[in-house]
């Protein structure tokens, strides 16, 4: 998992504080590139080990409790189990919400746990205790939407940082049929192109489809030493069982599931039609 540890801050000393350039592409004057939102910082939060961003689904309310998405081993309470679902738990944890050019604006407060889990995802929703339009009045800052579709193959994604303010630009190549990280395991995971070189303390960074401008898929792990199935080195695991280690790539899990769970007044719940999350 991308968690701040001790070799984080030797990884910059290393390798320098800028993020690795997506690499340069070749076009024709007949080629058109995509339409490409804007993305900042704006929405995203720090929190005291991880990333992290106020988000919404499509058909959320203004006076709606905003919601905070993050990493589920990114909980103040320790990595969940294997199998471990976790629902409605009472936080009061804080957030350093961002603006635009990544300055922190505010402090925001988590009212629940609204879920979390490291079983076939690696996400965390937190319950704040201001509503959307709260925090746009206050600080002019909108939630950044979850998109309701699967990403495809090749989407051009930026992967933005709130705890070190640092934005990451790729692609999505790929999916993980199974990736594997020692004891847990996830599925449908989205691989990175190699230019997204993610580093400890981005856990929990929104990953966004710059054509739409809308969140895709949660960072959360990469292959640090080229180990096969351990600890911050994940395997991906084909549907023959096959195992396959790319060492230095990374992957975030998606996070379109979350939109057919989240009802009125951003109330999670687990039996609405569609809703396939895990269960406690």
């Amino acid at each position: 998992m991308k968690k701040p540890l001790v070799g984080t801050l030797f990884a910059l000393l290393l390798f320098g504080a800028a993020a690795a350039p997506a690499a340069a592409e070749t076009r024709s004057p007949q080629q058109t590139r995509p339409a490409v939102k804007a993305v900042d910082f704006a929405g995203t939060v720090a929190l005291s080990n991880c990333s992290g961003s106020v988000v919404r689904t499509p058909h959320a309310q203004p006076g709606d409790p905003a919601l905070v998405l993050s990493n589920g081993h990114c909980l103040e309470t320790g990595f969940p189990a294997p199998g471990q679902v976790v629902v409605d738990k009472p936080s009061s944890r804080t957030f350093g919400l961002l603006n635009s050019a990544g300055t922190k604006v505010a402090t925001l407060r988590a009212s629940k746990i609204a879920y979390a889990t490291m079983t076939d995802t690696d996400a965390s929703l937190y319950q704040l205790t201001s509503t959307y339009a709260q925090i746009e009045a206050a600080h002019g800052i909108k939630a950044l939407e979850l998109s309701a579709a699967r990403p495809a193959q090749g989407t051009a994604i930026k992967v933005v940082s709130g705890y070190w303010k640092r934005i990451y630009t790729c692609a999505v190549d790929g999916f993980a049929y199974r990736l594997k990280e020692g004891a847990w395991t996830w599925k449908d995971s989205v691989r990175y192109t190699s230019a997204c070189k993610t580093i400890g303390g981005t856990s929990g960074s929104p990953v966004i489809d710059t054509a739409s401008g809308k969140v895709v898929a949660v960072n959360n792990t990469g292959n640090e030493d080229g180990a096969r199935c351990t600890d911050n080195n994940p395997c991906e695991v084909d549907e023959s069982g096959n195992v396959t280690v790319r060492k230095g790539i990374n992957y975030g899990q998606q996070t379109y599931g979350f939109v057919a769970c989240v009802g009125a007044g951003s109330k999670l719940d687990l039996s609405r039609p569609g809703c396939a999350l895990p269960r406690p």
